[in-house]
């Protein structure tokens, strides 16, 4: 009778987890509504560090770039996401190394003069945090990118009166891996990105 009940309740508990691996997930919705959000200009950061012969780890920026949403506020899986970056925008706040990161070593702008990301995936997690997988370009080539994202908040603007949409994405890449490679392993390959947005609703 014991070994009848062990291998019943043995069977429940396998069409249950069937079950629940096979049922549809959902996520509560955003408190905006859906559609195009564009970056709102002041509040936007696009920075990266790496290490600088273990002396020191520098943080270098963008000053022009443009983020689009297309938010599906009701399944927020099924948005998109894409970046756009002036790449001759660059910023590290030494002019010098400024002219130097632009050049055939780095970024080569006079041949690439923007760097994209452009969402393929968003899973969604728990504590308003998703990971989003893109591919980005740079320099002509493109790699696969996991991005980790946190919404921050989304919802009125108490000053803009606009449906706003704020994250924050992490991610860190191999910078040799787009051509980039100069200086490796004296300075550090690892490259750590950061983003920081706010998205308003577009008009």
């Amino acid at each position: 009778m014991l070994k009848t009940n062990f291998f019943t309740n043995l069977k429940r508990i396998t069409i249950l987890c069937l079950l629940l691996i096979g049922a549809p997930v959902t996520y509560a919705a955003l408190d905006v509504p859906s559609g195009d959000y564009t970056l709102e200009a002041t509040h936007g950061y696009v920075t990266f560090s790496y290490s600088h012969l273990g002396f020191s780890t520098p943080h270098v920026g963008f000053n022009s770039f443009t983020v689009d949403l297309k938010l599906d506020a009701q399944q927020p899986q099924n948005s998109s996401l894409s970046v756009v970056i002036d790449a001759n925008s660059i910023d590290s706040r030494v002019d010098e190394f400024d002219e130097h990161l632009v050049g055939e070593r780095f970024f080569d702008t006079a041949n690439h003069p923007t760097i994209t990301f452009v969402s393929t995936s968003i899973v969604m997690g728990e504590d308003n945090k998703a990971t989003v997988t893109g591919d980005l370009t740079i320099k002509g080539q493109t790699h696969s990118v996991d991005l980790d994202v946190v919404l921050n908040k989304a919802g009125m603007h108490p000053m803009l009166k606009k449906p706003m949409v704020g994250i924050n994405a992490e991610g860190t890449v191999k910078r040799s891996a787009w051509g980039l490679g100069y200086a490796v392993p004296m300075v550090g390959d690892e490259v750590n990105l950061f983003i920081t947005t706010e998205l308003q609703q577009a008009n």
